[in-house]
């Protein structure tokens, strides 16, 4: 009886694709609010400690979420490339946050459900599972924008609530 239970456990859905999607989207529209607040200027110059400006971690992010979406999607790999030339206008980030927020819409419901469980190569160089990748997504993207928050401090700027996705 045990292992009949267990085996019915085991095959139990905790969330659905179209709740970490959701999720997923929420970090996102957090993340949006977070960039919306930053002064033009310090969007793309301040700094602390070192690190680098906000523009350059939503660079990054941008180089992620959609690509690697994409990739997961369609099987096609590309190369990492956080380096892209938006210029210092803050609405071109925000721009292509939004097209970069439909790019996973989209190509989110052509993954399969069993694929989440499958080993891939991100970007043809960070082996894990579908599901690990994405879950990477959602956490490199939830610590950049802590970093974000801790800038948006700094410049006496109160961030938007964390819990508010």
């Amino acid at each position: 009886m045990d292992t009949l239970v267990n085996k019915q456990e085991s095959m139990s859905q905790v969330i659905t694709s179209e709740e970490l999607l959701a999720h997923f989207q929420g970090h996102r529209n957090l993340t949006r609010r977070v960039i919306e607040k930053f002064p033009e200027e310090d969007f793309f110059n301040f700094t602390i400690g070192g690190m680098r400006p906000f523009s350059a971690m939503v660079l990054e992010l941008l180089a992620i979420a959609g690509p690697g979406v994409r990739e997961i999607a369609t099987g096609q790999v590309q190369a990492f490339d956080e380096n892209r030339d938006l210029g210092n206008k803050k609405e071109a980030y925000l721009k292509l946050w939004d097209e970069t927020t439909e790019t996973i819409n989209t190509y989110w419901q052509q993954i399969k459900p069993e694929q989440f469980q499958e080993k891939i190569k991100i970007f043809g160089q960070y082996d894990g599972t579908v599901w690990s990748s994405i879950f990477y997504f959602i956490d490199n993207e939830i610590h950049h924008r802590g970093q974000g928050f801790v800038y948006l401090r700094a410049l006496g700027i109160e961030p938007p609530a964390f819990y508010e996705r």
